[in-house]
Order: C-alpha cells, then sequence, then structure tokens
C-alpha cells in the first residue's frame, strides 16, 4: 500500500562475503543509496567518463581509486552527491555480537540489528569491547557461533552445540568484566537448541543470521522516510533479497517504523500500521545507472571509510550518514560503527 509522499532510491552493496562473515578480506560491509532519477545518474557517470576520463570499466572502485586523476575525481563525486546519498557501513565482527545477542537472548526477530531494538545494543557493545581482549578464544567463540547457525553444519547439532558452550566458557575464563558476563551467562542451552531447532526446520519467522543485508535494507529504508514518506527501493540482485524475507521486513517496519521516528508526531507522518518500506524492485546493475552509481559510491566507502561524515552516525552496527562530505573534508569514522 502507498500512502502519500513516496520517495525512490536506488542501492548497492560492498563487501559482501556470504556467511563468510569473519574470514574475509574486507572486514567490514558497506550499503550505499541514492535518490538519483536516472537521467541524473547518466550525467554524473558520463560527466566523470569524459571530465576525468575514466574508461567505462575504471568505474569500479578499485580501479576508480588507483586512477591517476582520482582525488579530485572523488571530491568532484562526492560533491555532486552531496544530500542526494546515504552509506551504511558493517563492521562484520560487531554484526556477528549483535546475532549472538539477538537471537540466543532473546527472540529473533526482523526488527534486530535495526534502530528498532535499541535495548539490545548496550549488551552487544560490552560483550564486542570486552571480547577483542580475550585474541584467540574470542575468535573461537565468534566462530562456533557461525558453525551453530550456518544452514550446512559440519557436525551434529549436539556436538555443534556443545562445542559454543566450550568457547563461551573458555571466553569467561578470561575475565570479561561483570557487563560482558552477564551476556555469556545469559547464553541457555535449551534457549540456543530451540533457535536452531527452528532454524533446521526453516522456520521463516526466524531472519537469516548470518545476512547483513536485511537489517541494513531496514535501516537504509528508516533513513530515507524519516517517519514522514514511503521509500520505493530499486536494489541490485541479491539471493537474501527474497519475496517472503520483504514481506516480513515491511510488515515489521509497519509495526514500528514510524515509532522510531523522533518527530514522527509532526503533521505530515505516516498513518500508524503503514510501512516506511513500499516496495522493491530488483534489477541487473548493468541495466540502472543508478545502481551503477550507489556500486561506486559503496565501493569507495568500503575502501576509504573516512569519506563517510559522522554527523548523522545513528547506531553501531550500521552508520547512517550523507555521503556528500565537502571537498576536501573526509572526517574519522569510528573503527567499529
Amino acid at each position: 500500500m502507498v500512502v502519500g509522499a513516496v520517495v525512490e532510491i536506488a542501492c548497492d552493496e560492498s563487501g559482501f562475503s556470504g556467511t563468510n562473515l569473519l574470514h574475509s578480506t574486507a572486514p567490514v560491509i558497506t550499503h550505499a543509496s541514492v535518490d538519483l532519477v536516472r537521467d541524473e545518474a547518466v550525467a554524473l557517470i558520463t560527466a566523470l567518463r569524459s571530465g576525468f576520463r575514466f574508461a567505462p570499466h575504471e568505474l569500479k572502485s578499485g580501479r576508480f581509486l588507483r586512477s591517476s586523476g582520482a582525488k579530485d575525481a572523488l571530491e568532484w563525486f562526492l560533491a555532486a552527491l552531496t544530500g542526494r546519498a546515504h552509506v551504511h557501513l558493517i563492521d562484520k565482527e560487531f554484526f556477528l555480537v549483535t546475532r549472538i545477542v539477538d537471537f540466543l537472548l532473546t527472540e529473533p526477530s526482523y526488527a534486530a540489528g535495526t534502530r528498532l531494538a535499541p535495548e539490545l545494543q548496550p549488551a552487544a557493545l560490552a560483550l564486542h569491547e570486552a571480547g577483542r581482549a580475550a585474541g584467540s578464544d574470542w575468535t573461537a567463540f565468534l566462530s562456533a557461533f557461525v558453525d551453530l547457525v550456518r544452514m550446512k553444519r559440519r557436525l551434529p547439532v549436539d556436538q555443534t552445540v556443545h562445542r559454543f558452550f566450550q568457547a563461551r566458557d573458555a571466553l569467561r575464563r578470561h575475565g570479561v568484566g561483570a557487563a560482558a558476563d552477564a551476556v555469556l551467562d545469559g547464553l541457555d542451552p535449551s534457549h540456543v537448541r530451540a533457535v536452531v531447532a527452528r532454524l533446521d526446520t526453516d522456520d521463516r519467522a526466524v531472519p537469516p543470521p548470518l545476512e547483513p543485508l536485511l537489517p541494513a535494507l531496514a535501516e537504509t529504508v528508516l533513513s530515507w522516510s524519516g517517519g514522514r514518506r514511503q521509500v520505493l527501493v530499486t536494489h541490485d540482485e541479491q539471493s537474501a533479497l527474497t519475496a517472503d524475507r520483504l514481506t516480513r521486513l515491511q510488515r515489521v517496519l509497519a509495526d514500528n517504523g514510524t515509532a522510531s521516528a523522533a518527530d514522527v508526531s509532526r503533521v505530515g507522518g505516516l498513518p500508524n500500521g503503514v510501512s516506511p518500506l513500499a516496495g522493491l524492485v530488483v534489477v541487473d546493475s548493468r541495466d540502472d545507472p543508478r545502481v551503477q552509481v550507489a556500486d561506486l559510491l559503496a565501493g569507495v566507502a568500503r575502501r576509504m571509510p573516512a569519506i563517510i561524515d559522522d554527523a548523522l552516525r545513528t547506531g553501531t552496527v550500521i552508520s547512517e550518514n550523507p555521503a556528500g562530505t565537502p571537498a576536501g573534508k573526509h572526517p574519522d569514522v569510528a573503527s567499529r560503527s
């Protein structure tokens, strides 16, 4: 259902490595979105190719940033997108920590990992900050969680659960502090087995635990909506964006999305029960210049996260920021965001 004002955005990501969240060469994922129309995107791409003499294949972020004119081109690109783009940065390791908290301490939900579940953030932050000092036992704990919830396990369920709690106990012996201990103590074997059983029976009410794109999409929609307008998304093809998952995400946003906006009470806010996600269309990025711009922005932001303006960042898993940092000013961004 479409109600009132609608903004159309195009999105793409960079750094996605499937369920390989721990052993990837890219420690972060960026999800970029722009509200350009096709003609604007074509004009921007044409200007990059002609004004800065980039060949078509050079508009991938790696080649773009290695080119001789990259500095000037990057400043021009970001200036051209001022007020027209957002980037969300996902730290893969911290994402895993939020999934441990979201799935194993409470009821799994499509709201998890977004601003719609802020009560879970302190626990994740405490565990992440304390756990990183534990070295290899920290990595082993995260790896045990990945093995626990992945679709294809190497070991039977009972052995996988046992190994997860062995890794939990090894981590606790490091003296991680009261806040982190409270998280680890809250991991109950019966609840963990129940969650694993739901995953094994393909309970679709449970979001995919190792898939960061869905909470990133939710944050993107909430950012552009602001509680006042619906968002129509055009996205590059992604296997995670199934019709069933999008329907469930749309319902969660309808139940909670407008209430998350600080100024929803103002005149012009979305009516209660109306999802800020109006719909999503999947395209091949080669056929849509808007998605190509989002792809370039996502790739540049992943390789140079300091271009992301810190001022509008919200949350700690996914950071919400305008891409249009003024030319020559690339403020630092927190390493965990």
